[in-house]
């Protein structure tokens, strides 16, 4: 049962693809395909993730961590944080696994929101096909203005969330 209450949302959203498709076979036949496709992409970059993931929890030592990206790092650990997100490949959904790791070693949390907002529009790539589809001074007004939002979102969630409610959310994550 408990399997169950856990997958509720998968085996609603199976079951309003089956209601889509009885009410126009078509539209719910895109539905599905889309969402397998989606499903076997994720598929595709999981696993090598959570693989790097085991890897840099044994090679990195905590307290090495601490130093680098803790309470005390100030802007060493912005800049690394700037950087994993930067040279990082595969969409939002990769990051959020690596984002608990880093939380568990002790990584200062304003480091962790700067590094996935820096994840979800920064990535190197994503910066080369802004540039040439829409030319670099977007690029830089984009990056520009983004950078600071996400540092300041990253101060301003780190100064709401108590050490405790911090905890249990790694703690939520670990179950999971």
């Amino acid at each position: 049962m408990e399997t169950m209450k856990q997958y509720r949302w998968s085996f609603a959203l199976f079951l309003l693809i089956v209601l889509l498709y009885l009410f126009d076979q078509q539209l719910g036949r895109d539905a599905f395909f889309i969402t397998y496709d989606n499903l076997e992409q994720m598929l595709a970059l999981v696993p090598p993730i959570f693989i790097l993931m085991g890897l840099l929890d044994v090679w990195i030592p905590k307290e090495t961590l601490i130093r680098y990206m803790g309470p005390g790092s100030s802007y060493r650990g912005l800049a690394i944080a700037f950087l994993l997100g930067t040279a990082a490949a595969g969409p939002l959904y990769v990051a959020f696994p690596l984002a608990i790791l880093l939380l568990k070693k002790g990584a200062r949390l304003a480091n962790v929101v700067f590094f996935l907002g820096v994840w979800s529009s920064t990535k190197l790539p994503i910066v080369l096909f802004e540039i040439a589809s829409f030319g670099l001074t977007f690029t830089v007004i984009h990056i520009g203005i983004s950078i600071p939002a996400y540092l300041a979102t990253a101060y301003l969630i780190e100064k709401m969330v108590s050490d405790t409610e911090l905890r249990g959310i790694i703690q939520k994550a670990e179950v999971a």
